[in-house]
């Protein structure tokens, strides 16, 4: 993996043009996504927005053409619980090559019961994670058909501080929604990992990223209409908040320089620079788990049998894009 250096200035306000790219933003109609959607779609870059509700990504384009006037962005139906459905959402993209995707789109289940999706997996676990190690093997032919392309996965704080079991990822002896959560995204972090170490063992030009958004509340986030609305009433009370938190806006920061900045490597971590929880976004070391390639590679393993896919992603040859399934 890479390690820590001195990259050159950034400055979040100012990006450098990225006219003739195609950039894929998962959950890009919403939240933090829809933010590292907009900011990309400023620099002259095509930003295409994966949402599995056609409406809420109408909304997010409408918002975004009203802030970047001439904008190129349009939708994709993607739904990452539904890994029978990803192939057809590549085909959709109507693309030859892919400079870039941002794995973004995630859920948080606030409280029991522990939930499914129609393949039987976890719900958090197949969002999160498996949805986009599937959804990134289905990319890598347009991946590689880019020069210098990137996948720059979005990971979360909280998964810093959590371990995985690997005999139960699916979380059905002890299920708690929020360590669940925590699990998905490391679980996220560490195939984001193990696909950079793949990537420069075959040679390939693509990049692997990991970023985190540090911590972002609505009521510090800019309104967006039609996607967000903040009262007065909800600026006045997040405002002490902004000692410690950020806005969405500012959370898209780590994303959007991990898809544009020239200077980022493969297998970094970026994040907020003010404790990992909110500024500009900054380097960071790999430590804990995240510094552990054997867990990665385990991992990588365990996601390949649960989606049924060729583990061998077709680096560093042809790709078949053969399925393994039972």
């Amino acid at each position: 993996m890479s390690s820590l250096h001195h990259p050159a200035p950034w400055d979040v306000r100012r990006l450098p043009p990225a006219e003739g790219k195609n950039f894929l933003v998962t959950g890009g109609n919403a939240g933090i996504g829809y933010f590292v959607a907009e900011q990309l779609a400023g620099t002259g870059a095509t930003v295409i927005l994966g949402s599995r509700d056609p409406a809420k990504a109408e909304a997010a384009q409408v918002s975004i053409r009203a802030r970047v006037p001439g904008a190129r962005v349009r939708h994709i139906r993607l739904d990452l619980a539904d890994l029978s459905s990803l192939e057809a959402s590549v085909d959709a993209l109507g693309l030859e090559s892919l400079d870039a995707v941002v794995c973004n789109a995630g859920v948080l289940l606030d409280q029991p019961p522990r939930r499914e999706t129609e393949d039987g997996n976890e719900l958090m676990f197949a969002t999160n994670h498996l949805g986009h190690f599937a959804l990134t093997w289905w990319l890598a032919p347009l991946l590689t058909a880019a020069s210098a392309s990137r996948v720059v996965t979005t990971g979360s704080f909280t998964a810093k501080s959590e371990s995985l079991d690997l005999d139960d990822l699916q979380s059905t002896r002890d299920y708690r929604p929020k360590r669940t959560y925590a699990r998905s995204k490391l679980a996220q972090m560490l195939f984001g990992l193990e696909l950079d170490r793949r990537l420069r063992a075959a040679g390939s030009t693509t990049l692997s990223v990991l970023t985190h958004p540090g911590g972002a509340l609505d009521s510090l986030t800019p309104s967006r209409p039609p996607v967000h609305l903040r009262t007065t009433g909800e600026r006045l009370r997040g405002l002490p908040a902004g000692l410690l938190l950020q806005s969405k806006e500012a959370a898209a920061w780590p994303a959007v320089r991990a898809v544009l900045d020239p200077s980022v490597r493969g297998g970094q971590l970026w994040g907020p620079r003010v404790f990992g929880i909110r500024g500009e976004p900054t380097l960071e070391p790999l430590r804990g788990h995240l510094a552990d390639p054997d867990l990665a590679a385990r991992v990588w393993t365990a996601s390949a049998d649960l989606t049924g896919l060729d583990p061998s992603f077709g680096l560093g040859g042809a790709d078949s894009r053969s399925i393994r399934r039972a």
